[in-house]
C-alpha cells in the first residue's frame, strides 16, 4: 500500500507584495529603458527636438518637468525606490510618463476626481474661463475656421 504524504505546515508567504521564496527574477531593464528615456527626450542633445516631444508627451518640457518635481514632493510613490533585492525601481519620468498616458489613454475623467493632478493643478487650470481666457480662445478657434466655438465638444457652453 502506498504511503500517503501529508503536507508539512509552512511559513506563509504574503498574498501580495514583497519577496516570495522559489520565483524567479524577471529582468525589466529599467535602468536601460530610463537610460533611453532619458537619451531621447530629457537629456541635454537628445535624440528627438522639443517639437517632438511635445508631439510625444502632449506637452513641452517646462510642463512635464514641473508635474515631475510637484508630484515627487507631493506623492512619495512618484520618487524612486530601491526593491526587496536593492536594485533601482522604475524612475520619477518614467513613472510620471506612465501616469500621464494612464491619465490620457485609459482612464476616464470622472475617475480622476481625487488624484494628485487635481490636488495640483485645479485653481490654475480646472476653472471656467475668465473674459480675458475666452477671448484668447475665441480668437485661436476663429483663426482656425470655428467662430463662436467654446465649450461645445464637451456640451459645457459659458457666457
Amino acid at each position: 500500500m502506498a504511503e500517503v504524504m501529508a503536507c508539512q505546515a509552512t511559513e506563509e508567504q504574503p498574498q501580495w507584495g514583497g519577496f516570495i521564496a522559489g520565483r524567479g527574477y524577471k529582468p525589466r531593464n529599467r535602468e536601460m529603458a530610463h537610460q533611453n528615456l532619458m537619451n531621447n527626450y530629457f537629456n541635454p542633445n537628445s535624440v528627438y527636438n522639443k517639437e517632438d516631444f511635445r508631439h510625444r508627451f502632449r506637452m513641452r518640457r517646462h510642463v512635464f518637468e514641473r508635474v515631475l518635481h510637484d508630484v515627487q514632493h507631493v506623492n512619495p510613490y512618484f520618487r524612486q525606490k530601491l526593491d526587496i533585492a536593492g536594485r533601482p525601481g522604475f524612475s520619477p519620468h518614467q513613472k510620471v510618463t506612465i501616469a500621464l498616458r494612464m491619465l490620457a489613454y485609459v482612464s476616464p475623467a470622472d475617475a480622476m476626481d481625487d488624484t494628485f493632478v487635481v490636488q495640483l493643478y485645479k485653481e490654475e487650470y480646472l476653472r471656467q474661463p475668465n473674459p480675458a481666457d475666452l477671448d484668447r480662445l475665441l480668437r485661436k478657434v476663429e483663426y482656425r475656421g470655428f467662430p463662436g466655438m467654446i465649450g461645445s465638444l464637451d456640451c459645457m457652453h459659458w457666457q
